[in-house]
């Protein structure tokens, strides 16, 4: 399995981002604006989709991730507490929404309604694998209204295990 590296600068390449991040966990300790560098960087456990099932290999794996938004303007944030720097959050998709071409907001949704809004002055996102797989016996489900165009079936979060 090679490492992934994903550039988006438009909401078309942001929805390949998004699907490749949809079940990463994050611990809230490692979300972190910048405001001197309008730099805004999260890192994250991600579930390997694309290797998930693959005849070549059965097993499921996840992959410490970051993801790095260039031109921030502003960071809000809903239903995450920053006093909780363990707290995990489980990511469902990011979304973009362009408000004054080239700008807009970039929308981080996590299950359980929290969620992250980026005020860009335009979209520039890239996403870095940072090191080797690891094997995890989970396979993250959801429910259907909770994560569009997501795995079919299931229950929020992991179907069996941990090993986020």
């Amino acid at each position: 399995m090679s490492k992934l590296k994903l550039f988006a600068l438009d909401a078309e390449d942001l929805e390949v981002v998004s699907a490749h991040l949809q079940d990463a966990v994050a611990r809230v300790g490692d979300i972190a604006w910048m405001p001197a560098q309008k730099r805004f960087v999260v890192i994250v456990n991600r579930f390997d989709w694309a290797e998930a099932g693959a005849a070549r290999d059965p097993g499921h794996h996840r992959r410490r991730t970051a993801l790095h938004f260039e031109r921030v303007a502003a960071v809000r944030r809903r239903g995450i507490r920053q006093d909780n720097p363990d707290a995990v959050l489980n990511l469902l998709a990011i979304r973009f929404e362009e408000t004054d071409t080239p700008g807009g907001s970039v929308d981080l949704v996590f299950s359980g309604g929290a969620e992250i809004r980026l005020d860009v002055e335009c979209l520039e996102a890239r996403l870095s694998d940072l090191g080797p797989a690891w094997s995890t016996a989970s396979i993250p489900a959801h429910e259907s209204s909770e994560a569009p165009g997501g795995p079919p079936g299931g229950t929020p979060g992991e179907t069996s295990g941990g090993g986020a």
